[in-house]
């Protein structure tokens, strides 16, 4: 690791023509050396400005000079604990200010704009610099402390009317994006405040800050310690939240504090103890289920210490931008956030509506037999019988009962399957059993993951076998890849064959990838690519390169016009995935059903999706060896195959 270079600027001491005075900002800055000395043992080179000293032309040349020596592996650190501003954008700013306000941080002397904050770090981190800056004053998430509740005092100053002049300077930004690391203590449109924290006098959101990093070990990233303070700020009744710019997945954010290599442990998720207790940093807002059922879902912790492999937390409540958990056999240290990722997700049910004019009691018929279908004699977790439109979900099933037979079809009336018996309880009982399998294939089919860095990582390749140039093709304008059966009789074989390769484009990721086959008959299965990691910059091969047949399935007629859809849904992850969710069998009218079969323990029999491969209080799986952990970061990608037996040309001919 190189060298550390901190510079901190905290002031008490406002000139009354300036802004009034503060008493916690030179405690913040006297503890945050503390910290870095501690944490560096003594090997940071500080700089720090109080009060009168902390003028704009200070903070400028410190940023510019002092911490304008770190060069490529060194940490530069600029903290500031102050009055914070803002004024009215015009012209050019409103482009970039959706707000209508521009933000300033509040030196001895007046503003020092965000804009120009935000060129001079980025400066630095041009140079090599890892760059972080840690602003502790008002409207900061903007790039920036006032009485209000008891006890507290608001670090913001009105601006002055000489101060547009001083703000009008225009900073040369460097081209691209954001190269520094921004904690902030507010949003750019809160207010920040300091109070009394164990008898002295501190900004809300260095105290929860600083105790965050003196609780958390030392690959603790930047992601991890501002989700803890902003917990530690939120369960202490102060009305700010504080911000982490930029929050992208896989950069800056995850880094380590204070520089370093990227941290092992990586979730897309953060657990964080804050006021309504444990919470998951997702929601509904990011495709988590809500209500009854949602207990289903899980996340995995990811190796933190403390904590042994497997050890999950479980859904209470899942809101719209958060999710509140319970530990499971575990208990986890309050002042710590966790990095998660998503183990088990609970998806909602397919809703079933029944026609049965002509049949009266059909209806009731059917809803018995869901009501007793599911483990244990219980309700069927996958399907839900509904009576309004209004209550149809995603995927709706209409059951339509007339004499002897029930036909199921989607809501634009195609059916999904042939015509089922439905005279007695038992024929009721396989009606849900098909009900449940077909909610079960759709459930694999749409899974989808939220945006994840993970996303277009690998790419997924489909090749005629003979193809001279191996170039790979592209869905037609229905967006689907689409083959035909060669003429009779032609050279070479009649059906499609192709060659599909997986491949990983990260320059630096291993990753696990499955490759599933999902067919109109129904039926799931990962034999194509069954769960392998492909190196940086390799190519995996379905099947291990030998040809992928395209063909018909079994009992098909192989006649002009017949065709058939198939899906390939590839997984990526970070870390190795149980398959056993992704096997279905397809669906037989005349075979055992789900409830019978041996998929009668399977993950997704519960109504819920599990991606590790642990065993879990739904009992042991019987889909090979326990891989332990969470999966980490997980992507999903889908796109459909048809294959088509073209009619032969039209015969023309020649009139006399």
């Amino acid at each position: 690791m190189g060298s550390i270079y901190t510079f901190m600027a905290g002031i008490n001491d406002y000139r009354a023509d300036i802004a009034t005075p503060l008493t916690g900002c030179v405690n913040d800055v006297t503890e945050a050396h503390r910290l870095v000395d501690a944490r560096t043992a003594g090997g940071a080179e500080v700089r720090t400005v109080l009060n009168s000293a902390a003028t704009v032309a200070a903070v400028e040349d410190g940023i510019r000079t002092f911490l304008g020596e770190a060069g490529p592996g060194d940490t530069a650190l600029f903290w500031f604990s102050g009055h914070g501003s803002q004024t009215v954008a015009s012209g050019a700013d409103l482009l970039i200010e959706a707000t209508g306000w521009n933000q300033a941080l509040v030196c001895a002397d007046g503003p020092l704009p965000d804009k120009r904050l935000g060129a001079l770090l980025d400066a630095v981190a041009a140079r090599g610099a890892h760059v972080v800056a840690v602003l502790d004053c008002c409207y900061s998430g903007g790039a920036t402390r006032d009485s209000v509740p008891e006890g507290l005092t608001v670090r913001s100053a009105p601006p002055l009317p000489g101060w547009r002049a001083v703000a009008g300077r225009e900073p040369v930004l460097p081209e691209g994006p954001p190269r520094h690391a921004l904690l902030a203590a507010s949003r750019l449109d809160e207010l920040s405040y300091e109070g009394d924290f164990g008898g002295r006098r501190h900004g809300a959101f260095t105290h929860a800050l600083l105790g965050a990093v003196r609780a958390a070990g030392p690959d603790a990233t930047y992601r991890q310690l501002l989700a803890a303070a902003g917990a530690r700020v939120q369960r202490s009744g102060r009305r700010q939240r504080p911000v982490l710019f930029p929050e992208t997945p896989g950069g800056v954010a995850d880094l380590p504090f204070l520089g370093g290599a990227v941290a092992g442990a990586v979730g897309e998720h953060l657990l964080r103890f804050a006021a309504d207790g444990w919470e998951v940093d997702c929601g509904t807002g990011h495709g988590l289920r809500a209500g009854e059922g949602a207990e289903g879902t899980e996340f995995g912790v990811l190796g933190p210490r403390g904590t042994a492999p497997g050890t999950v937390v479980r859904a209470r409540s899942v809101r719209t931008e958060r999710t509140l958990v319970d530990p499971v056999g575990w208990v986890p240290d309050p002042e710590r956030a966790y990095p998660v990722s998503l183990t088990a997700l609970a998806t909602p049910p397919a809703t079933v509506s029944v026609d049965d004019a002509g049949r009266p009691g059909a209806a009731a018929r059917l809803r018995a037999a869901v009501a007793s279908y599911g483990p244990g004699g219980g309700p069927a977790p996958l399907v839900r019988v509904v009576t309004a439109p209004e209550e149809y979900g995603d995927l709706h099933i209409r059951v339509v009962v007339r004499d002897t037979t029930a036909r199921l079809s989607g809501r634009d009336g195609t059916e999904f399957v042939g015509p089922l018996p439905f005279a007695t309880d038992g024929d009721a009982a396989r009606v849900v059993d098909c009900l449940c399998h077909l909610a079960r294939w759709h459930q694999l089919r749409d899974l989808t993951s939220r945006p994840s860095v993970l996303d277009n990582l690998v790419q997924v390749e489909v090749v005629p076998w003979d193809s001279a140039d191996g170039r790979a093709l592209v869905p037609d304008g229905s967006g689907d890849l689409v083959f035909r059966y060669a003429p009779e009789g032609g050279p070479g074989p009649r059906e499609p064959w192709v060659s599909i390769r997986l491949r990983n484009r990260s320059p630096h990721r291993s990753l696990w990838c499955v490759l599933l086959d999902l067919t109109d008959r129904y039926a799931a299965d990962p034999v194509l690519f069954p769960g392998h990691f492909i190196g940086p910059g390799h190519t995996g091969y379905a099947l291990d390169g030998d040809p992928v047949q395209l063909s018909l399935p079994a009992g098909r007629p192989v006649v002009p016009g017949a065709e058939c859809r198939e899906w390939l849904k590839l997984i990526v992850s970070e870390n190795e995935l149980s398959t056993a969710p992704f096997r279905l069998r397809a669906w037989d009218p005349d075979g055992r059903g789900s409830r019978h079969s041996d998929a009668a323990g399977h993950p997704a029999a519960d109504g819920v999706l599990r991606f590790d491969a642990r065993a879990t209080s739904a009992g042991p799986r019987d889909a090979g060896p326990v891989v332990q952990g969470a999966p980490g970061r997980w992507a999903t990608r889908t796109f459909g195959v048809r294959t088509i037996v073209p009619s032969p040309p039209a015969a023309t001919g020649r009139g006399v």
